[in-house]
């Protein structure tokens, strides 16, 4: 259950992701949305990724599912926070796209720690 509701987030990353370049396309150009799009478009993709990885048994699965779920928080922390600020001028709350950013930087070691906590198992 928990990979396909990562699946379902997936999806719904990079459609928002989508609508994010079009608004900084058309709505807000030059507001960082293109940034925020990036930011859920890449992650969206890694996420998949790192769901099959961890479903062929490459990643060991209790780092990979945190791994995965860190991506998507990390996301939406910096993409939210980005958007909202384009869109009305606040923020999600002080300091949400740098913390978002440093959940993904987390999660992107917790991965390579994930890939050798696997190797060390077998």
């Amino acid at each position: 259950m928990a990979v396909t509701i990562l699946i379902a987030l997936a999806g719904l990353m990079g459609a928002s992701g989508i609508v994010l370049a079009a608004a900084g396309a058309h709505v807000a150009p030059g507001a960082g949305l293109d940034r925020a799009a990036s930011m859920l478009l890449f992650h969206g993709a890694a996420v998949l990724g790192g769901t099959a990885l961890m479903q062929q048994g490459v990643l060991w699965r209790p780092l990979a599912l945190a791994v995965l779920a860190a991506w998507v928080l990390g996301a939406v922390l910096f993409s939210g926070d980005t958007a909202l600020r384009a869109f009305s001028g606040h923020r999600l709350f002080p300091f949400a796209a740098p913390s978002g950013g440093f959940v993904l930087i987390a999660a992107w070691l917790a991965l390579a720690a994930a890939a050798v906590a696997t190797l060390s198992r077998s």
